[in-house]
């Protein structure tokens, strides 16, 4: 075996690449690195296992709608990024020890480490890509109504996997596309609340005085309002839509990121490196911009991911109420509503969005708390 030099990194066995054109992720999963390389095998089989298994719709899909154009992307994309990198990983440096690594690699260690968190993560991505695929592997129409004689609440069978509802739809093409919408709010409304609260705590905290206390009673104010309450009545005096719905969890969830943003401001502001950006005669936006916000995104991050699934909550919450998105358009919390009156008699109207919404919580919590103790060098051990 050929000598390493001295401070290069060895690499891994070229034997794996045969491997990785065969089946990406396999390399991977070989050498004991379950979470990247389940995912990538994962990701490969079940893509080309639907482009293989229904041609004729991505075919068609090609020529339709907005969303069936994207799910024919996210197929392809999927294919290749899985396949290139477990092509490329194969031949990266094994890093030993250390000494030398950034912070970043460190976290990713430390990250991969937590088993729990990686599964979650692999669920929130199994989600989101099945979400994107939906028009091309969805059973049926979700709003296409069967016989109401023979069809209406229709138990699991070989035709319907997870049953017909009260207008004989079908329940796992609706949950399906209701992922779609539920996923969506949640990470555009997270999205929002997560850069309007980090503009407004970086500057609160960076330019203190009047304008610190201003904002901070502002948020403390805004905090004080029964956050359902204030949901509900905005929503009910408009009329209730997708985009309103977005709009509302944007504008009310962001108080608690200001906070968290201000509090890492306000250590960081006394900084060597920010007093030499004020030294130097940088502006405060370029100090705030550049230098501050980069440097307190550790646990903005950590609170964008459970803000993710605490907004789910609120949007199933909420079309649980009638206040969210409008039927025949589905989404979890308008399926758990409508199948509360059937529990005893058709127990999968309910049951089945209902541990959606549970799996997908409880995984963006565990990534929560991974990254959280991923990002803390003083939990990381």
């Amino acid at each position: 075996m050929p000598a390493v030099p001295d401070g290069a990194a060895p690499r891994r066995a070229v034997g794996g690449r045969p491997l990785s054109a065969v089946l990406p992720g396999l390399p991977q999963l070989l050498a004991g690195r379950w979470g990247t390389g389940l995912t990538a095998l994962l990701v490969w089989v079940g893509f080309l296992a639907v482009l293989l298994g229904r041609p004729e719709r991505v075919r068609a899909a090609l020529a339709g709608a907005w969303d069936e154009k994207l799910a024919v992307l996210t197929l392809l994309l999927g294919l290749a990024v899985s396949w290139i990198w477990s092509w490329r990983d194969v031949s990266r440096p094994v890093e030993r020890g250390a000494v030398g690594v950034s912070q970043r690699a460190l976290a990713v260690r430390a990250f991969s480490r937590n088993r729990t968190a990686v599964a979650g993560l692999m669920v929130i991505v199994a989600i989101y890509l099945v979400a994107l695929i939906t028009p091309l592997i969805t059973p049926a129409d979700p709003a296409a109504q069967g016989d109401l004689i023979t069809e209406r609440l229709v138990g699991m069978s070989a035709r319907h996997w997870l049953g017909t509802d009260h207008y004989a739809r079908d329940v796992l093409a609706r949950m399906l596309y209701g992922a779609r919408i539920s996923l969506t709010i949640g990470f555009v409304a997270v999205g929002i609340s997560v850069t309007l609260g980090t503009l407004i705590g970086a500057v609160a905290g960076f330019l203190g005085g009047w304008v610190d206390a201003v904002v901070m009673r502002f948020v403390d104010m805004v905090i004080s309002f029964p956050r359902l309450v204030l949901l509900i009545t905005i929503i009910a005096v408009f009329e209730p839509s997708i985009f309103l719905i977005v709009v509302v969890l944007g504008l009310t969830l962001w108080p608690s990121t200001a906070r968290i943003v201000r509090g890492e401001i306000l250590s960081l502001r006394e900084r060597e490196f920010v007093l030499a950006a004020e030294a130097l005669g940088y502006s405060k936006r370029r100090i705030i911009l550049k230098h501050l916000i980069p440097n307190a995104l550790a646990p903005v991050i950590v609170a964008a991911t459970l803000g993710i699934g605490n907004t789910i909550v609120l949007e199933a919450g909420l079309s649980f109420l009638g206040l969210g998105v409008q039927p025949p358009t589905p989404s979890w919390g308008t399926m758990v509503a409508a199948g509360r009156d059937y529990l005893l008699s058709a127990w999968w109207l309910s049951t089945f969005p209902g541990l959606a919404i549970v799996f997908t919580v409880l995984s963006f919590n565990l990534v929560g708390d991974g990254l959280r103790d991923a990002l803390d060098p003083r939990l990381r051990t």
